[in-house]
């Protein structure tokens, strides 16, 4: 059986946000075993899975991907949209835009310090849709 719900992430300034609690409010009642799809439908931001303790963790990803893949790096030519643009699309790649999940025991099975994180390269954002699959 699958099922499919799709949701709109609030606007997020750029960085590294988590939203686990979003997306399980948003799952349909699991099955006991299964396993979920998170799909992003935009190609300059990413969702990722990572730690969800140290707030630490998501300042020292946003300094060294901006410093791997800089904004206004002299040789793109993408830039229509302005100086984050190109950048934001390489990131986007970089991280991927979506992730499968198991599910055990009717939860997704995260393990304790894992969060699922929108990864917002814009400066100037938009909301964010997130198709959401489950597989039972």
């Amino acid at each position: 059986m699958v099922t499919q719900v799709t949701i709109e992430l609030p606007q997020r300034s750029r960085g590294y946000h988590l939203i686990t609690d979003l997306i399980e409010k948003a799952l349909p009642p699991l099955p006991e075993i299964a396993m979920v799809n998170l799909f992003i439908k935009h190609t300059s931001a990413a969702l990722t899975i990572n730690e969800n303790a140290d707030p630490s963790v998501r300042n020292d990803l946003r300094t060294f991907v901006d410093e791997l893949i800089p904004d206004g790096y002299p040789k793109f030519t993408h830039t229509i949209e302005g100086t984050d643009d190109m950048s934001a699309h390489i990131k986007s790649s970089f991280f991927g835009p979506s992730l499968t999940i198991p599910v055990t025991n009717h939860q997704l099975a995260l393990g304790t310090w894992q969060g699922i994180y929108l990864c917002e390269f814009r400066n100037h954002s938009v909301r964010r849709t997130v198709v959401i699959t489950v597989y039972s």
